[in-house]
């Protein structure tokens, strides 16, 4: 199958609160609760439209035209969540000193494992890289993990996230420095 990728745009929005529902449900579910999901659902895992007008959120979509998968990156402080999230941080880091942030990174069931999520990752690391960062830091997921490893990013402590209900989700907070960071051909 064919796949392209391009900018995320506000229009996009509804689309990509349907693609997060099911990318989660569909490949969290061996991970998580279904009522941890649901709870997560509620500002952990969802739209950040602030990475939208950046600029660096982007959609992949298969060759029908439907949005598959979506993910980004950031310059801004805050490191996950949905605009619903109440302890954001929309200040700028200095790509000096701070790690961009790679974010909400969801790809649809029906087409996992076919290299989209590398896509946006290499997108993103890329973009970057070409404005200054030098190292890069997120916030997994226990499936989404796996990639972000192979990758090269480094992981750290396990997290336990707080969710409405008293319930918990496990993060896991990852980290890249770029050891080389010219820029890739184009």
């Amino acid at each position: 199958m064919t796949y392209s990728l391009r900018n995320a745009t506000l229009e996009d929005v509804p689309i990509l609160h349907g693609l997060i529902r099911r990318s989660i449900h569909g490949l969290g579910a061996g991970d998580y609760s279904r009522e941890q999901i649901e709870a997560a659902l509620t500002g952990a895992f969802g739209v950040d439209t602030a990475l939208i007008r950046d600029g660096t959120y982007f959609v992949i979509e298969g060759a029908e035209g439907s949005i598959v998968a979506c993910g980004g990156w950031s310059r801004r402080k805050t490191l996950f969540g949905a605009d619903t999230r109440t302890e954001r941080d929309e200040s700028s880091l200095d790509p000096a000193t701070e790690a961009a942030k790679i974010r909400a990174f969801f790809v649809d069931p029906g087409h996992a494992r076919r290299g989209l999520g590398r896509m946006l990752l290499e997108r993103s690391e890329a973009d970057a890289v070409r404005v200054g960062f030098r190292s890069l830091e997120l916030m997994a997921t226990l499936p989404g993990q796996r990639l972000y490893r192979e990758s090269g990013f480094k992981a750290g402590a396990e997290i336990d996230y707080p969710l409405p209900g008293g319930l918990t989700i496990r993060f896991v907070p990852m980290r890249k420095e770029i050891a080389d960071a010219r820029l890739p051909p184009d």
